[in-house]
């Protein structure tokens, strides 16, 4: 049984560098007799972290920019321009792309990732097949949980529901939505918590994506949680929505979507590059208002959704960049709100997709980054960048640090 000890590591906020065990890909108390192949790891006072969690990613459709042509910078440009360049895609194409985000995410410290997969009849399963493949091969490094969705509408576009069925039978864990492309948003809505129930998977749905507050879905996703008694099991992404509510109106939102069990999502890159285009002055920051939710007691998370194309056309696939974008334009800079945001790409970004075994303690999956940071929150405040990474007590990269070349 291979066992790795890991010394001088600097946990949380503890001053004293302690000592870690793994054992079989999991934190232990201590080894047992029966460990063998015993490896050394010494942080030299470094800060351990558990790997990052990303909840909400689009690889199939990364990387495209090239073949997209930016004008607008709208929502409903991005939408046409994707749905152009979708018409191309291939298995390969889809792979290697794929292959590209999920390297980067490793390399940033990213080792769970919920990825929303597109199905419907024009693309059919070349989406599905690629990331099929890319869960297999980069399971060494990356956990990948596939949600299947229909972006192009579903009760406006015959065949698709059959595609999501499939999809829920051959790999996918999770089902997700996007009612304001459906000639019937409501009733979208309403047949995905139909076929949630009868698969027994989470939701997660793209929802109330505009600035206006008027014609929100919200309040109907919050009636179906109660409705079906899913709790805890269903994640809006998105909401910008939210971001135009008075606070004596948002509040009470908040505190129902608590009590229901419905958790946000918040997607800062793409939301800020598309929201609030019509505004010349005065521009709105249209972000998820997640400081506010929180104090809810909603499960909330920061995540990337997409890049390099037409929603987001940039991006490095970095949580902690994320998070740091997050806090600076929501105005987070102490040290507790940091932590905060470094919650909402970690610890709490692993509850919204009930992970088992997360952490650093005795009996969670050894899944962990190593910082050269002087504390969690200054991981977020410097956009620190990981030294190395371990998937199950295995080391999966390493970064050399930086080193200046000083005049002689």
């Amino acid at each position: 049984m291979s066992a790795l000890i890991i010394n001088n590591a600097r946990v949380g906020h503890e001053p004293i560098p302690s000592s870690l065990y793994v054992e079989d890909g999991r934190f232990v108390e201590a080894l047992g007799r029966e460990a063998t192949a015993c490896e050394t790891l010494d942080l030299e006072g470094r800060l351990l972290l558990p790997g990052l969690v990303e909840t909400h990613i689009h690889l199939d459709k990364a990387c495209i920019m090239q073949r997209c042509q930016l004008q607008a910078g709208t929502l409903a440009e991005a939408v046409r321009q994707t749905r152009a360049a979708k018409a191309e895609f291939t298995e390969e194409d889809v792979y290697r792309r794929g292959a590209q985000v999920l390297e980067k995410a490793i390399l940033q410290g990213t080792t769970h990732m919920r990825t929303h997969v597109e199905l419907d009849p024009q693309i059919g399963l070349i989406g599905f097949n690629a990331i099929r493949r890319l869960q297999a091969d980069y399971a060494w490094a990356i956990t990948l949980d596939i949600c299947v969705f229909p972006q192009e509408g579903m009760l406006n576009n015959p065949g698709t529901e059959e595609l999501l069925r499939f999809g829920l039978e051959n790999g996918a864990t999770v089902l997700g939505g996007c009612p304001y492309t459906d000639s019937d948003p409501l009733g979208q809505i309403e047949r995905l918590f139909e076929l949630a129930v009868e698969y027994g998977c989470d939701l997660d749905l793209h929802l109330d994506f505009d600035l206006n507050p008027e014609g929100m879905t919200v309040a109907h996703v919050a009636r179906c949680t109660e409705q079906h008694d899913w709790s805890g099991r269903v994640t809006i992404g998105h909401v910008t929505k939210l971001s135009a509510l008075p606070k004596e109106t948002l509040i009470p939102l908040g505190s129902r979507l608590a009590e229901v069990g419905v958790q946000v999502t918040c997607l800062p890159s793409t939301d800020l590059f598309l929201m609030g285009r019509e505004h010349f002055h005065n521009k709105p920051r249209g972000l998820a208002p997640l400081a506010h939710l929180h104090a809810c007691g909603v499960t909330c998370s920061v995540s990337t959704n997409n890049i390099g194309n037409p929603f987001t056309p940039y991006g490095d696939a970095s949580l902690v960049r994320q998070a740091n974008l997050f806090a600076n334009v929501s105005q987070m800079g102490t040290v507790p709100e940091l932590l905060q945001c470094l919650a909402w790409v970690s610890s709490e970004s692993a509850r919204m997709l009930r992970l088992p075994d997360y952490g650093l303690t005795p009996g969670c999956y050894a899944d962990f980054i190593v910082f050269d940071a002087p504390s969690p929150a200054a991981v977020i405040g410097e956009i620190s960048v990981p030294l190395m990474g371990y998937k199950r007590g295995k080391r999966t990269f390493e970064r050399p640090q930086g080193r200046l070349l000083l005049p002689r």
